[in-house]
């Protein structure tokens, strides 16, 4: 049976509509009743995935280092060193984007989908190398290539507003073959999928543990407020 976490994650997309449709009016009366209700599954909720048995521990290739504080923010997860190189690895899910058929497998697929953004910079040049990646328990695909300032900050992406290069499926297949290899020498491979897939586990764990105390934080707020 799928866990309560595994179809928060895999299931928003197919839902949405479904959950758009309006419901029957309640018959529950007063604001009161209503809030304890609400407040009552998010606790539940809440206690439910507090429960759930986190994946084995995973540690990333060798030559990457966790960056610190990463579950917390939207920025790189790993980082590494390449001769003057720096690669940062950025990840989210890609299996949720566009789904299709009411299968079980469907969920598997979501899971087993990530998309990497790796952002390569070099000391003195003003722009840096940022690949837009698939990656899969055996492969790893590569969609596009562009070049786009270096950040000042770290932990924000920041969409190229020039030039971004031609459509990677359009490269003829020597350049393809070229970039994927140029890729994998840095260590961005297969190898990565373990760790991330688990990580990212945590991650939306702790979000939706988080998005259920805010909620419940905000109602418990509300009916203090009325009471004063």
């Amino acid at each position: 049976m799928a866990s309560v976490l595994r179809k928060a994650i895999v299931g928003c997309a197919r839902q949405l509509p479904r959950c758009m449709i309006a419901r029957r009016r309640s018959t529950t009366s007063g604001f009161a009743a209503v809030d304890s209700i609400l407040l009552r599954s998010l606790r539940d909720h809440y206690e439910e995935v507090a429960k759930m048995t986190p994946p084995p521990k995973v540690s990333p290739p060798s030559s990457f280092t966790i960056v610190k504080g990463a579950l917390d923010t939207h920025g790189p997860v790993l980082k590494r060193t390449y001769g003057s190189e720096q690669i940062s690895i950025y990840v989210t899910r890609l299996g949720n984007i566009i789904r299709g058929g009411d299968n079980d497998d469907d969920d598997d697929d979501g899971i087993n989908q990530l998309f990497l953004h790796v952002e390569m910079s070099k000391p003195g040049q003003k722009n840096s190398l940022l690949f837009l990646c698939g990656l899969y328990p055996d492969a790893l695909g590569i969609h596009s290539v562009s070049m786009r300032p270096n950040l000042e900050s770290e932990g924000i992406l920041v969409v190229p507003s020039q030039y971004t290069g031609p459509s990677f499926q359009d490269l003829d297949e020597r350049m393809r073959d070229a970039l994927h290899s140029y890729i994998e020498e840095r260590g961005v491979n297969e190898s990565l999928f373990p760790f991330l897939q688990a990580w990212l586990y945590v991650k939306d764990n702790r979000n939706l543990m988080h998005w259920f105390r805010q909620v419940g934080q905000y109602i418990s707020g509300k009916n203090h407020a009325k009471g004063t």
